[in-house]
């Protein structure tokens, strides 16, 4: 009987990670053949392609490996680079640091939080505040990196003998941001657009002060404190004034209780 009740919840899990992640599916099995097509010009087959996406999977940045596999830089280099490219990655973790610890699967879970899982995710959370289906998520890290994997290898096989026109197909990544974004915003209410109102602001000020190539990572860190800030002091607003309320109440019940004290006590003096 619980072998079929864990099959019944193992199914549901796969459905619900699989419907969450068909909106990456669309950007990600494109992107990855235009990987693989980039990889597979700069001499490297699709052996490669699979191992890259397997064991690193750091989208935009596997298209920066390329040149440097290419020109034969060391493996300290590309590890380097790859690890500032991808720095806006640690602030993504930093929001799910309680979560992933109560995963069985949390390395995995570390290693695959790319942009378009962490977007996905957050609408996850938005819907479940309770996180009753946390344990889908990394079904649906893993759909994704499938995908990617499956676009890579794809690419890298086919890319010499079907020609392919990729013109604005990276397109297809801002759209689904921008989907996950508004979903995240109905879902959430005035607090998500806020937030949402607030970064873009932020972002605007730092793509005008750092320009298009430098200003990802200064936005994120400008938005994660502030964000911070406004939550932290939010939050010992609440502390406060539910302190103050249950003072108020407190003080109203010895009121009462002195009131009531009162009255009982004429009344045994009447009596008397």
């Amino acid at each position: 009987m619980s072998l079929r009740v864990s099959d019944t919840v193992m199914a549901d899990r796969i459905k619900y990670a699989f419907i969450k992640s068909l909106p990456v599916m669309c950007g990600y099995i494109f992107l990855g053949i235009a990987y693989g097509i980039v990889l597979q010009d700069a001499g490297f087959g699709p052996a490669w392609a699979l191992a890259i996406s397997t064991f690193v999977y750091a989208g935009s940045a596997q298209f920066v490996m390329v040149p440097l596999m290419a020109a034969g830089t060391s493996i300290i280099t590309m590890a380097v680079t790859i690890l500032f490219v991808n720095s806006r990655h640690l602030f993504y973790g930093l929001s799910f640091t309680e979560s992933f610890a109560k995963l069985k699967s949390r390395p995995y879970m570390i290693f695959s939080l790319t942009d378009e899982t962490y977007s996905v995710l957050c609408g996850c959370r938005n819907e479940d505040l309770d996180e009753r289906m946390r344990e889908a998520w990394p079904l649906i890290a893993l759909f994704d990196q499938t995908y990617w994997v499956l676009g890579s290898f794809l690419g890298a096989l086919l890319g010499k003998i079907i020609p392919f026109d990729m013109t604005g197909i990276d397109f297809s990544m801002t759209a689904l941001f921008t989907v996950i974004l508004l979903d995240q915003i109905r879902v959430g209410g005035k607090k998500a657009a806020s937030s949402a109102a607030l970064s873009m602001i932020v972002a605007i000020v730092c793509l005008l002060l750092f320009g298009g190539s430098n200003f990802l990572l200064p936005t994120l860190i400008i938005t994660v404190f502030i964000v911070g800030f406004i939550g932290r002091n939010g939050e010992e607003n609440g502390h406060r004034a539910d302190a103050d309320r249950g003072a108020s109440e407190m003080e109203n019940d010895e009121k009462s209780s002195l009131d009531g004290a009162g009255a009982l006590e004429d009344h045994k003096g009447g009596v008397l």
